[in-house]
């Protein structure tokens, strides 16, 4: 009789590569620490754009967008973790790790540019008149293509909005770096 036939197309796959813990365990390293932060500040920017009135949807449709599935991702992310689900998953997790922070790095950087510029282009303001209930409109000169009216408490909630999503920024920088110093390390 001959002997059966391997099957060349047959391949197998490494095991996973992580450096992380699973469990609760993740929430202990930096890592876990900062996507949690970024989850929490992810949502500040979030509901902050979603409570503003919007005063340019298209720049800040893209912050929007950017939060939420950021926010989601990142969410999804440490579950996998948390619930050892990660450890399932036949591919090298510190380079996904790298890739998912880059990638979540350069869409906030553009996002954090862009609710900046539209913080800036504030160039009015409504403002009570002195000893009466009527409203005065104060416009300065535009210093761009876009321009914005917004009250105190709508420029403040930009302000914040602003400062979060920059916030947010550093926080995918720091993981990207640490992400990347984790695959530089595997074997």
């Amino acid at each position: 009789m001959s002997e059966p036939a391997t099957n060349p197309a047959v391949t197998s796959f490494p095991a996973p590569t992580i450096s992380l813990p699973f469990g609760l365990d993740v929430l202990r390293t930096y890592s876990g620490a900062l996507i949690c932060v970024e989850i929490l500040f992810g949502g500040l920017v979030w509901i902050l754009v979603a409570s503003s009135n919007v005063p340019v949807p298209l720049l800040q449709g893209w912050v929007m967008f950017v939060s939420l599935i950021t926010f989601f991702l990142s969410s999804t992310y440490l579950l996998l973790f948390i619930t050892g689900l990660a450890d399932r998953i036949n591919t090298d997790l510190n380079v996904l790790d790298v890739v998912y922070h880059f990638l979540a790095l350069l869409f906030y950087f553009a996002a954090f540019v862009l609710e900046a510029a539209t913080t800036a282009a504030n160039g009015g303001a409504i403002k009570s008149l002195p000893n009466s209930t009527d409203s005065v409109l104060c416009i300065t000169y535009p210093r761009g293509n876009i321009f914005t009216v917004l009250d105190h408490k709508q420029y403040s909630i930009n302000v914040a909005a602003t400062i979060f999503a920059f916030l947010v920024t550093l926080c995918y920088g720091c993981s990207m770096a640490m992400g990347f110093k984790r695959w530089r390390m595997s074997p």
